[in-house]
């Protein structure tokens, strides 16, 4: 069986490569990777932080995630980002995910942000999910 959160980040890039609407902003293929990469195309996504923690009752085998994506553009400013960011979260909601050896009881976007990095050209947009999964 592999680990919830392997399951949960595979399934969530999975989906939103495959969305056209992602891939309108981000290319076919779309970029979308588990870290920045070394000589980027802009915009693009990556992953940030990755919270797992078993869910509340110690009956239930379930895992609570909280994932961070980072969307990153550079060229049309926040603009570029926060439209990023809308069309991840719309792609996300009520998306029916596939995950290896786990189910999806539970995914949300709780959370978007987006402001200007150290170098003064590049902008970072977070978008954080909040998601439940328990084990087949």
């Amino acid at each position: 069986m592999s680990a919830p959160e392997i399951a949960l980040i595979r399934g969530v890039f999975d989906h939103l490569a495959a969305d056209a609407s992602v891939r309108a902003v981000l290319g076919h293929p779309a970029r979308i990777s588990a870290d920045p990469p070394a000589d980027p195309l802009f915009p693009f996504l990556c992953l940030g932080p990755v919270d797992t923690r078993p869910a509340d009752s110690a009956s239930c085998p379930a895992h609570e995630h909280a994932v961070t994506l980072h969307a990153y553009g550079r060229d049309q400013g926040r603009a570029e980002v926060l439209a990023l960011i809308a069309v991840l979260r719309d792609a996300l909601r009520g998306a029916a995910l596939t995950l290896t050896g786990h189910r999806l009881v539970l995914l949300i976007p709780t959370y978007a942000d987006v402001l200007r990095a150290a170098d003064g050209r590049t902008v970072l947009g977070l978008l954080r999910l909040r998601a439940i999964t328990e084990p087949l």
